[in-house]
């Protein structure tokens, strides 16, 4: 029998992979995001995972198969890293990254840019405070809220809310303490609901799941038992929640994943090719499928690739409903 082929398949399946940013000794530390019709992507180049030398490259594409330059930022003295996309109500493009400075002890300072197209940017602006690295940020009800992490003891994440994008104040000066928490995925339901996927590192390696109500500051937090690195979260039009990883149980690798809140479970839909240095993933939504930015050393440079992945109508693996 054939399947028609408009059908949902019946499990989460990578429908292609292309490499698109492969010129750098080390590319990594992905954002993807659609914006006037076409699509962008920014990543980190430098001579290594940890080197001193990052600038930011930004690709895109009218159609994510064929991608051309777009941008290169670079700030002289500073690695710049982890480039993440926000998208403005006023139709603009914000770009956060953090730039790293120092010899010895590292001083981090988060920095953004404003474009209109994606391809001229202005000049960057320090964001937040010193020392707290606001690694992702969301629009909600005429506010963006920022999450940012602490880069010395004690290790903390904090919230933050701004009303232009860019003059950032804390609404709940300790998010979560615990371990080391830091990277996170921030998404709001039409409600209002926040929810919150953070990485934890150190000996308490477990990601948390966070969710609240307005305004925000009080939390409730579900281990996950699962350690995740680099994550990002996505909300579908239907309300599913997905996440892309880095997950290491096993062989380390870049995967998909259903998030259910209300049971408190991150559950494995389907790895992407990837291997050892690998991770940091953007996810879009676009025509009924999951658009994923990552990268990976599986062959042999460490790259940048873009995969499409097709998900099953209904609930996903770890989400069905409550009884």
């Amino acid at each position: 029998m054939t399947t028609p082929p408009t059908a949902r398949p019946a499990a989460a399946e990578v429908t292609a992979v292309r490499r698109i940013g492969d010129t750098a000794p080390h590319s990594a530390f992905t954002d993807l995001v659609r914006h006037a019709g076409g699509w962008l992507c920014a990543f980190r180049e430098g001579a290594s995972h940890l080197s001193d030398d990052g600038v930011v490259r930004l690709l895109a594409s009218p159609d994510g198969r064929s991608w051309g330059p777009a941008a290169v930022l670079a700030r002289p003295g500073s690695d710049l890293r982890d480039p993440r996309f926000v998208v403005r109500p006023d139709g603009r493009l914000q770009l956060l990254a953090a730039a790293v400075t120092g010899a010895g002890p590292k001083e981090f300072r988060t920095l953004s840019w404003l474009s209109a197209d994606g391809r001229r940017w202005g000049e960057p602006t320090p964001v937040g405070e010193p020392g707290v690295w606001v690694w992702q940020a969301a629009w909600h009800a005429g506010a963006m809220y920022g999450v940012g992490y602490a880069t010395r003891e004690p290790r903390f994440v904090r919230l933050y809310r701004s009303g232009d994008g860019v003059d950032l104040h804390p609404v709940l000066e300790t998010l979560f303490l615990g371990g080391y928490p830091n990277e996170s995925g921030l998404v709001f339901d039409p409600d209002g609901t926040a929810t919150c996927l953070l990485r934890r590192d150190r000996e308490t390696a477990t990601a948390q799941l966070g969710r609240a109500r307005p305004p925000y500051r009080d939390w409730a937090w579900t281990d996950l038992g699962v350690r995740v690195g680099g994550p990002a979260l996505r909300r579908l039009p239907d309300g599913r929640l997905v996440a892309g990883v880095r997950l290491h149980d096993g062989a380390v690798r870049t995967a998909i994943c259903a998030v259910d809140p209300r049971r408190g479970r991150l559950t494995e839909l389907v790895p992407l090719p990837s291997g050892g240095d690998c991770g940091y993933p953007g996810l879009v939504w676009h025509d009924g499928t999951l658009w994923v930015s990552y990268y990976s050393s599986h062959e042999e440079r460490t790259s940048v690739y873009l995969a499409e992945v097709a998900l099953p109508d209904g609930p996903l693996a770890g989400d069905d409903p409550v009884d």
